[in-house]
């Protein structure tokens, strides 16, 4: 189940450019991945960061783990290893410890894409109360210029990880591609009587032209 679920998402994803997806030949069940951080408001703009993803074999009815590869990741929901601390990869159901309800956790119609925009989105908007990194929290909190200057300062140190011959993807790459509409057929609309006619004799005026000859053809019988 779960190698043909994720033989099926891949081949989605891989045609996505805001992100690169490599699979163990020998383990579908690891992938690494580049994801480039487009959103040109964020602090991590222009990032280039390295994870690995690991997929139970009840994937998709488990979660799978993410771990950042990219190293010095100073964010409040990262730990120092580079694992990641984000609802959506908790195990399904409610749980009272945390306070999270079922519909912030992992359920099995997330997949992939799905971690990975809430991965970006987290970049930016950091769940400060319960960290996995609790200097990084109170930095982001209380000197937000020093914590952007880290920031920064991982941006470059990960565009040297960018493989050979790959450059991230501008705003029209990831625009959607434009599809033509169909056009309606303008005189199909504006047809008008004589043309629904379609050769046919309906008046009053053909129809008494007939009658008159069928009445002299009758009294021709007669005589």
């Amino acid at each position: 189940m779960a190698q043909k679920r994720l033989m099926q998402e891949l081949q989605l994803l891989q045609k996505e450019q805001w992100m690169q997806i490599d699979t163990d030949d020998n383990n579908i069940l690891r992938w690494k991945v580049g994801l480039w951080v487009v959103n040109p408001d964020s602090v991590w703009h222009g990032a280039y960061l390295k994870a690995e993803m690991r997929f139970p074999t009840e994937y998709p009815y488990q979660p799978p783990t993410f771990r950042f590869i990219t190293k010095g990741i100073y964010h409040p929901n990262v730990y120092t290893d580079g694992n990641l601390c984000i609802s959506i990869l908790h195990k399904p159901g409610e749980d009272e410890v945390s306070g999270e309800a079922a519909n912030e956790r992992w359920n099995v119609l997330h997949g992939v894409e799905s971690v990975l925009r809430s991965v970006l989105l987290l970049l930016d908007d950091p769940e400060i109360n319960s960290p996995a990194n609790v200097d990084a929290s109170v930095l982001y909190r209380d000197k937000r210029a020093e914590y952007d200057h880290m920031a920064k300062t991982t941006v470059e140190k990960s565009q040297k990880d960018i493989p050979l011959g790959l450059s991230m993807p501008t705003p029209a790459d990831l625009a959607p591609a434009h599809q033509k509409p169909v056009e309606d057929d303008a005189d199909f609309w504006n047809m008008t009587d004589e043309e629904e006619d379609f050769g046919g004799s309906d008046s009053d005026e053909d129809m008494e032209y007939y009658d008159d000859d069928d009445d002299e053809e009758d009294d021709k019988d007669r005589k």
